[in-house]
Parts: structure tokens; sequence; C-alpha cells
């Protein structure tokens, strides 16, 4: 085994040599460097000879090379990974929206597993997951000295098992536990509704069916409301979406722009960058465009926002983004597995990197807490007496009862909006910001 690996491992550096010698003789530091590779690779085989033959226990040699591995690659970033074949096979069937699980996208940060954001109307969502939250315990067992997969591999069960996840939250004391029973994990990845004169389009993630999900959803609601000019515009809902597939960021933002960059990324090399334009067509049509985003709206969600967001398309609310601005290719390796490798980061049209900083909404606005009253329900008595509650009080002269109809048609619509503040604050000022805009227009 040893030779094997080395010979192979050699035989790569050798090809290196040739290579710089066709080109031009060897410096010395180059020397150098190569002859400290050649050491290292030697203090791996070493090292390598001596667990298998003096550790307490047996070793699998397979178990061990995948190690180290995946120990080589995670120490590059958080997202750089191998990816033994079940897993490579998990996330072929994740990237099609469905899978069996708990339903939260995760990153890895100061060893403990980070919650990027729970997956809408999943056993995580159910049991009030948020994004941020650590997990500290995985059926009490610390996930500290694990690597991210190791702690996803623990995650992972079958249908219908419970798992306890200990989780430390931003805010709070002490840490506790949740219970959650494994399920199977089926991706909407876009839902579409009407909320007043708006429509609202929730994007929970990027499969290969959003961009498809997305159009069709929209054309119906848009149908639905009697054409697009029987409506104020348009919400993106992208909050707690942790990304996905590129290709589908870029058609979602194509979606609604008809030119410009959309996203570039760029490598080490000159040859591993690329650029992406828009092409004609507007599924909005032109309407006010305003878009959702919080602390779990991570990778592609960015991209979306950020492409809307450089163009003036759209008006950006909420709080700062998770701020993963780089682009990982899965790379199938010997063995039907796959090496997950961090090779470029991308750049919004403006040419911003958003890499650890995320997209800053260009209105903040914090969710606020459900607000109840002593009986549990929301405010509901927001109206207060008028010239109108006053008996004996003179009629309206000034419109006819088409015109007086169609206003308090309108207030009723503005009553609502105000309800709905105490269970979704940030839709809410999203909506008003749309109905705003309207009136500008008009």
């Amino acid at each position: 085994m040893k030779k094997i690996l080395l010979g192979t491992l050699a035989g790569a550096v050798a090809g290196l040599v040739i290579a710089v010698q066709v080109s031009g003789p060897i410096n010395a530091q180059e020397s150098e460097r190569l002859q400290t590779t050649y050491e290292q690779l030697d203090l791996f085989g070493d090292i390598f000879e001596r667990i298998r033959s003096t550790y307490v226990e047996e070793v699998d040699d397979v178990a061990l090379i995948e190690a180290a591995i995946n120990g080589m690659l995670t120490s590059l970033d958080p997202h750089s990974s191998y990816l033994p074949p079940r897993d490579y096979d998990d996330m072929q069937v994740e990237t099609r929206g469905e899978f069996g699980g708990l339903g939260i996208e995760v990153t890895q940060e100061d060893g403990f597993v980070k919650v990027v954001s729970p997956i809408d109307d999943t056993p995580a969502d159910r049991a009030g997951l948020e994004a941020g939250d650590f997990v500290t315990h995985i059926d009490g067992e610390s996930v500290l000295g694990f690597t991210l997969n190791e702690a996803v591999d623990l995650m992972r069960g079958e249908v219908g098992e419970e798992i306890v996840l200990t989780i430390f939250r931003e805010g709070l004391d002490e840490p506790f536990d949740v219970t959650i029973v494994r399920d199977i994990i089926k991706l909407t990845a876009v839902k579409v509704r009407t909320e007043g004169r708006a429509i609202v389009v929730r994007i929970t993630s990027f499969t290969e069916k959003t961009y498809v999900n997305l159009a069709e959803g929209m054309a119906e609601e848009i149908e639905a409301n009697g054409g697009v000019d029987n409506i104020d515009g348009f919400v993106l809902d992208l909050r707690n979406n942790p990304g996905g597939l590129l290709s589908q960021a870029i058609s979602v933002s194509d979606a609604f722009l008809d030119a410009g960059e959309i996203v570039s990324t760029r490598g080490r090399n000159e040859g591993d960058s690329d650029r992406f334009n828009a092409e004609k067509g507007d599924l909005a049509e032109g309407k006010p465009i305003v878009i959702l985003i919080n602390g779990g709206s991570a990778s592609a969600s960015e991209i979306v926002a950020g492409a809307l967001q450089d163009h003036r398309r759209a008006v950006v609310i909420g709080t700062k983004s998770f701020g993963k601005g780089s682009v990982q290719t899965i790379m199938p390796i010997a063995g039907d597995g796959a090496m997950r490798l961090t090779t470029a980061r991308y750049y919004t049209p403006s040419g911003r990197s958003i890499q650890a900083l995320g997209i800053t909404p260009d209105i903040l606005v914090e969710q606020r807490p459900r607000v109840e009253d002593d009986e549990g329900n929301g405010d509901q008595n927001r109206r207060g007496r008028s010239e109108a509650d006053l008996r004996g009080s003179l009629n309206n002269d000034s419109l006819t009862d088409e015109e007086i109809e169609l206003l308090e048609a309108e207030r009723a619509e503005q009553e609502e909006n105000a309800a709905r503040r105490d269970e979704d604050f940030q839709l809410s000022y999203g909506l008003d910001i749309l109905r705003g805009l309207n009136v500008l227009a008009k």
C-alpha cells in the first residue's frame, strides 16, 4: 500500500519537475520547495506505516487514507471536503429535491456544527431550529473533534427514528435539547401566493426544479389575479434559503433582468474565471420587486439578492445575509467518490465579493417576535372611534357609492397588512414598500 501511494505521488511530483525543466532551469527556491515536498511525503508514508503496525487496535487502511484525504481538504476552508461514495450519492439526490433527514443546512464553526438555515416544512423547522444555532451534542455525544461529514453522518438515520440535538443559541444562558423525528424531506423549491395586491414568491432552495417552479407558479398566480396590471409587485422571500445550484441562481436572477451581468466567478487562474449575463425577458414585466433576506440566506440566495440589488431592480430588506461567497466544484474521483473543492469566489455585478461580509440590505428590518394579547390573540383592535361612529353624523356627499366601496376595500387591505405585522413583520414591511412604490409610479 505504501509503495503504491508514494509511487503515485512521487510520479506526480516527477512530472512537475520535468515540466519545470522544459521551461527553464530550476532555481534554488523551487528546488528547495520540491525537496520539502518529498520530505513531507516520506513523513506521511512513515506515519501511515507506524499506525498500521503499532496502533493499539487493527486499523482499516482505506478508512485511514480517507481520513487523511478529508483532513487535507477540510484544512483549506469549511466547504472543501471528501465525499465517500455514499455521501456523493446522497448529495446528488438532494439536488434533485427529495431525501431523508432532519431538514437543516449546516456548516462548521469553532469545532461545532452551525445551522445555516432550517428548510421550510421539515422536522428541523417544525422543531424550532433557527439560523445561527450551534449543535454541540448529537444524542448526548459531543461533536467537538468530528469533521462536518462525520457530524452529518451522526444526524442521518432511519426515517421515523428520534434524534436529540443539544443547541446553543446566542442570547440564551444555557444550551437546550431538541428532539426531532427523522423524516423524508421533500423540497418544494418555490411556493407562490397572493397577499393583498402583491404576489409573494417564497424560494426555499436552489435545486434542479427551482426556475421551472418559479416560472410556472408566477404565471399561474398572475393569471389568477387577472393579469400583472392588477398587482402592485412581487416579494421574493429568500430568508433561510441556504443556496444550492449556481446555475439555478443565475436562471432565477435572469428571470427578472433584461440585460447586464448577473455574477462573475474568479478562480486562482485566469482560465478558471467566468462571467454570466442576463438575456432579455422579465417575468415580473417591470413591476417593483422587494427581496427579503436574513442571516440564513446564503450562497445562491446571495447571488440573486446581489444581482437584483446592484441593477436597482429590487429593494432588499431584512438583515445581513450569511456571507458565503465561494464556489465549490464537485470532482468525481476514483472509487465512486468525489471531492468538493473551493475553486473560485463569486462577485456581484458591481464587482463586490460578499465572502464573509454578506449582502447588506437596503433597508435594515429586524424580525419582531410575535405579539399576543392576554387572550393569546394578535392585536386585532387597531381601529379607534371616528366621526362616522357618532350618532347622527353627516354623510360624505363628495364620493359615489362605488368610490366609497373602493376606499373601504383599500382600508381593509391596509388593516389586513397591519395585522400581519405581528406574525411576520419583515414580510409586512416588504408589502408596505411595494405599495409605496406603486403609489409613486401612479
